[in-house]
């Protein structure tokens, strides 16, 4: 049919990690609670706010976005997207869950080794890599 549906339930503080939707615009209309979201746009500026009971947040096809529950109680929204195949790349599994060499790594985040196999672990805990 060209589009697809989601639910997603936070309980108070958790979140959905930074990530896109390669082949889908976002739409997420917040059911229950109070949720900070927002967007980067390829300039990198963000774009957020908390949204609350009956807000609506769109999130542009290609872009990273997020979600985090900042109220007392259990947040829901809805997120309906243009396409039956939208994929998700969350950005921490695909940077240090992904295998890309530990010395670009190090290099583009200012990281030591030791702090890269540390998020290594945290992120891909199938991983077996060494210092």
């Amino acid at each position: 049919m060209g589009m697809s549906f989601v639910r997603a339930d936070f309980k108070p503080g958790a979140i959905n990690p930074p990530h896109f939707h390669p082949r889908a615009t976002e739409i997420a209309h917040v059911v229950e609670g109070r949720l900070y979201a927002g967007f980067v746009d390829s300039n990198n500026k963000v774009f957020a706010r908390v949204l609350e009971k009956g807000e609506v947040m769109v999130f542009p096809r290609g872009l990273m976005h997020f979600q985090m529950n900042v109220g007392e109680v259990p947040a829901t929204i809805f997120g309906s997207f243009n396409s039956q195949n939208p994929g998700s790349q969350r950005i921490p599994a695909a940077v240090f869950g992904s295998g890309i060499d530990n010395s670009l790594l190090e290099k583009a985040f200012g990281l030591s080794s030791k702090e890269i196999v540390m998020m290594r672990r945290k992120f891909d805990p199938k991983a077996t890599v060494k210092p």
